[in-house]
């Protein structure tokens, strides 16, 4: 499949699989970017397309000012996405990219994409609402939230000259996840599949349930051992389930 040159800088395949029966749109977290999937990609290839999203601001489009708006970011990525999808589809979304992309499968649906499936990690339902403003703080209270999250090597932590060049769209996406307001609307029709960690503090049973509030279609919880990045532990039981509810 060609890929346009908008599409380029957004997506990133890390493995090709163009007769993929399925593929699966990655959105990663605050602070994060495409090649946390790469071991995703690996593992579901050939069977499943890995299409991992690059935000603005970091690894090759660190020369790009990033978006702190989530909603401009879910605009732009429905524009992308809906011109290069074809077939069957599921998004994955941590932390922020669960928001992100509920966001961007609304839009899409709009345009009559319907998803297999929305992997909601480690979020909050959208209307689950929580006052958070880690954005304001310095550096080094936004550094500390981070190192609380374990969402980042500490050994990025400890090198001046790596974060400087992090820090600006740590912040930004800090920003565009803790000022999203769910609006009203036409939900997502597509099944939610929320995952979360047993000890994560960004996110409670409860709100993660909420998710069923946002869509027409089924809805699954799965809870792991851990906090915000259960993730890094549990990866292959978590490639097995999508990989098991795309096959269906």
């Amino acid at each position: 499949m060609s890929i346009s040159i908008e599409a380029a800088e957004w997506i990133r395949r890390f493995h090709p699989a163009p007769a993929a029966p399925a593929r699966l749109v990655c959105f990663p977290h605050a602070g994060g970017s495409a090649s946390y999937f790469h071991p995703v990609s690996a593992a579901l290839a050939p069977s499943v397309e890995v299409l991992a999203v690059q935000y603005p601001g970091r690894q090759d489009r660190y020369a790009e000012a990033p978006v702190d708006d989530l909603f401009v970011l879910a605009d732009r990525l429905a524009d992308v996405l809906a011109a290069e999808l074809g077939g069957p589809v599921a998004f994955f979304g941590h932390s922020m990219g669960a928001s992100l992309a509920f966001e961007v499968a609304r839009r899409l649906e709009e345009r009559g994409t319907r998803l297999l499936a929305l992997f909601a990690s480690g979020r909050r339902a959208p209307s689950a609402f929580r006052d958070e403003r880690v954005h304001e703080k310095d550096d080094d209270e936004l550094l500390a939230e981070v190192k609380r999250l374990s969402g980042t090597d500490s050994r990025v932590l400890e090198d001046d000259e790596i974060l400087r060049m992090v820090l600006p769209a740590l912040r930004s996406d800090y920003k565009a996840a803790e000022l999203y307001r769910y609006r009203p609307g036409p939900d997502v029709s597509c099944p939610v599949v929320a995952l979360i960690g047993d000890r994560d503090p960004k996110v409670t049973e409860d709100e993660a349930r909420q998710w069923a509030e946002r869509t027409s279609g089924g809805f699954e919880l799965h809870t792991y051992p851990g906090g915000h990045f259960y993730l890094n532990d549990h990866a292959p039981a978590v490639i097995r389930l999508i990989g098991d509810r795309l096959a269906r």
